[in-house]
C-alpha cells in the first residue's frame, strides 16, 4: 500500500499594520490612517452642521472656531510630547489660569508696559513646570499623581493670588490688543502664534536627536537608558517647557478675555488637551504620536463645539462628547496595539 501525504491546508496569516500600510496608495500612506479617519470626521462635523446652519461654514465663524482652538492646541501639543515620551500632565488647565492672572496682575500693578506681566507670567511658567518634572524624577511620583496634585494647588494659587475673581484690565495696552484682535495676512495672531509653535515642535521631533531621543524614552526608557541618555534630563525639559507654553496659553487668554482669568476660561482645558493628543495617534503609553494628527484633533474638536453651541445644545453635553472621544481613542489605540481585554484570557 502506497501512503500519499496530504499537503496541509495553508492557512492565511493576518496582514500587520505594516502589511497594510504598504498596500496604501503612498499619498494615502503618507497621511497616516489614523489621520485619514479625523480628516473623515472632521470632513462629517463640517457638512453636518453646515446643513444645519447656513453660517456655521461662514468665513467668520471659522475664524472664531480658530481663535477658540488656539489655546487648546498648544496644550495638546506639548501634551502629546509629554505623551510621546511616557509621560502625562493633568496640571496643564490650572497652569494657564496662573500664568494669566500673574500676566495681568503684573501689568496692572506696575504700569511698565505689556512686557513686564507677560515676562512674569513665563518665569511662573518655568518654574511650575520645571517643579512638576523634579517631583516626577526626584521624587520618584508618577507623573499622572504628580501633575493631579498640580491641577488642585495651581488652580488654588491662582485663586489666591486673583482672590477668586478676574484680575486688571488690559486691553488700553497695544500689545495685548494686537495678540488678541490683531491679524496677519488675514489669520489671527493667536492662529499664527499656534503655527509657529507647531512647526517648530514638529521639527523637533522628526528631524532631531532630541525628538528620537524623547521617543525612544517612551518606546523602552530602559533601551533607552542603556544606551546613553539622560531620561531625568529630557523629562525635567519636557515638564518645563509644558509651563513655557502653558504660560504663553495664559498670556493669550488674559489678551483675548481682557483680564487675567484664575479658573474661567482654563478649566477642563487639560480634557480637551489630553483628548485631542490621543484623538491624534499619541499612544498614552509613550513612543507613539505626532503633531499633524494632532492638530486635526483639535480642529475636530473645535468645529464639534462649535456646532453644538451654534446649535443652542447644551454645553455639559460637549463635556460628554468629549470624554466619549477619549474614551474612543483609547480603545482604537488598545485594539490596534493587540492586547488583550483586562480579565479575559488571551
Amino acid at each position: 500500500m502506497t501512503l500519499t501525504s496530504t499537503p496541509a491546508p495553508s492557512v492565511k496569516e493576518p496582514r500587520s499594520g505594516a502589511d497594510r500600510a504598504s498596500r496604501r496608495p503612498a499619498f494615502l500612506a503618507g497621511i497616516g490612517g489614523q489621520n485619514i479617519s479625523l480628516i473623515g470626521a472632521l470632513i462629517v462635523v463640517l457638512v453636518l452642521f453646515g446643513l444645519l446652519n447656513d453660517n456655521y461654514l461662514s468665513l467668520s465663524n471659522m475664524q472664531v472656531i480658530a481663535e477658540a482652538a488656539t489655546i487648546t492646541g498648544l496644550l495638546a501639543i506639548v501634551q502629546t510630547v509629554v505623551i510621546i515620551c511616557g509621560g502625562l500632565d493633568i496640571s496643564v488647565g490650572s497652569q494657564v489660569g496662573v500664568a494669566s492672572v500673574v500676566s495681568a496682575m503684573v501689568f496692572t500693578t506696575t504700569g511698565s508696559g505689556a512686557f513686564l506681566g507677560m515676562a512674569a507670567a513665563v518665569g511662573v511658567g518655568v518654574l511650575v513646570g520645571a517643579l512638576n518634572g523634579l517631583v516626577i524624577v526626584y521624587g520618584r511620583v508618577n507623573p499622572t499623581i504628580a501633575t493631579l496634585a498640580g491641577l488642585a494647588a495651581y488652580k488654588g494659587l491662582a485663586q489666591l493670588l486673583s482672590d477668586g475673581r478676574a484680575q486688571g484690565y488690559v486691553l488700553n495696552d497695544d500689545m495685548f490688543i494686537f495678540l488678541g484682535r490683531g491679524r496677519i495676512a488675514g489669520l489671527p495672531v493667536m492662529v499664527w502664534i499656534l503655527i509657529v509653535v507647531a512647526v517648530t515642535v514638529h521639527l523637533l521631533l522628526k528631524y532631531t536627536d532630541i525628538g528620537r531621543n524623547l521617543y525612544a524614552i517612551g518606546g523602552n526608557d530602559t533601551a533607552a537608558r542603556l544606551a546613553g541618555i539622560s531620561i531625568n534630563k529630557y523629562l525635567i525639559c519636557v515638564y518645563t517647557l509644558i509651563g513655557v507654553v502653558a504660560a504663553v496659553a495664559g498670556i493669550l487668554l488674559t489678551a483675548r478675555t481682557g483680564s487675567g482669568q484664575p479658573v474661567s476660561g482654563s478649566e477642563g482645558l487639560e480634557l480637551k488637551a489630553i483628548t485631542a493628543a490621543a484623538l491624534g495617534g499619541a499612544a498614552l503609553k509613550g513612543g507613539k504620536g505626532g503633531i499633524g494628527g494632532t492638530l486635526l484633533a483639535v480642529a475636530l474638536l473645535g468645529c464639534l463645539e462649535n456646532g453644538l453651541t451654534v446649535q443652542g445644545i447644551n454645553t455639559f453635553w460637549q463635556n460628554v462628547a468629549q470624554g466619549a472621544l477619549l474614551v474612543i481613542a483609547v480603545v482604537i489605540q488598545q485594539r490596534r496595539s493587540g492586547e488583550r481585554a483586562v480579565g479575559l484570557p488571551h
